[in-house]
């Protein structure tokens, strides 16, 4: 065949090519669009949940407790036990991340009744705080709150932890300073040094690690994760007071709570136990 002949057939090659090729980048125009418009719903919806949250927080009524607190002991990796002397059972073990929104709402949700329930005797409750979230600025929030609960003094430990919930950071926003964590605690009566040199030196930090690898091989997927006696409770309960003052006295069996025991202190103390 001639180079006048082939000329033709060669200019058809390469326009099928050019065709080819705007097609292919057509496609992918049209593949960044659609990804980019599932991308932008996505940000919507969690806008919208995040937004339903703060709003449901913000609305929901404080469960408030004035009474005097149970005694409370130091247990394993940081967890920390409210109980009246001799109650050992039913069993309320909460677990929860101090940057958690959810767990915040569920505090004014049900702080004061759970406060409540040990106080009378009724239940032992064992906060389990730890590290859930992965993703920053969340993650080193959670370690750096987590890490202070464990330094505080037990006998200060409750009114902290709320005040922890109370200080909350925005979800997505740089929080739970060190220097602001001292400084909580000094308002509360705890301006010791070795607090200070605890949370700047992130001394607890290995019980935070263990207490969330403790939440993980117990099943705890969320938070706020109640359960009772072992037993994660359901949504109702997690809802209302009356449900989980109900729920308490069933897993009790219709047993009276333990006599009353005089005490010179509304805690008792304990020091961290090995890890």
């Amino acid at each position: 065949m001639s180079e006048q002949g082939s000329e033709p057939s060669a200019r058809r090659r390469l326009t099928d090519e050019w065709t080819r090729a705007e097609a292919r980048e057509r496609r992918r125009r049209l593949l960044l669009v659609v990804l980019g418009g599932v991308v932008a719903a996505a940000v919507v919806v969690v806008v919208v949940v995040v937004a339903v949250v703060s709003r449901d927080a913000g609305d929901e009524a404080l469960d408030s407790y004035e009474g005097p607190l149970a005694p409370t002991a130091r247990e394993q990796y940081g967890a920390v036990a409210m109980a009246r002397p001799g109650v050992s059972a039913p069993v309320l073990d909460l677990y929860e991340d101090f940057q958690c929104p959810a767990c915040r709402a569920l505090e004014k949700r049900l702080g004061g009744t759970i406060k409540q329930l040990a106080a009378e005797g009724k239940a032992k409750v064992v906060y389990r705080p730890f590290q859930l979230f992965q993703q920053e600025p969340l993650m080193s929030n959670s370690r750096r709150a987590a890490n202070a609960a464990a330094c505080i003094p037990v006998a200060n430990w409750v009114p902290y932890h709320d005040r922890l919930f109370a200080e909350q950071p925005t979800e997505g926003d740089t929080g739970f300073g060190n220097e602001d964590l001292i400084d909580w605690a000094a308002a509360q009566g705890t301006a010791d040094p070795a607090f200070a040199a605890c949370v700047n030196g992130s001394q607890r930090i290995d019980l935070v690690e263990k207490a969330s690898a403790l939440a993980g091989r117990s099943g705890v997927d969320a938070t706020p994760y109640l359960a009772l006696n072992g037993r994660k409770v359901d949504a109702d309960v997690l809802g209302s007071p009356d449900e989980l003052e109900k729920a308490v006295a069933k897993a009790t069996g219709g047993r009276a709570p333990a006599p009353a025991v005089t005490h010179s202190g509304g805690a008792a103390t304990g020091g961290d136990p090995a890890a």
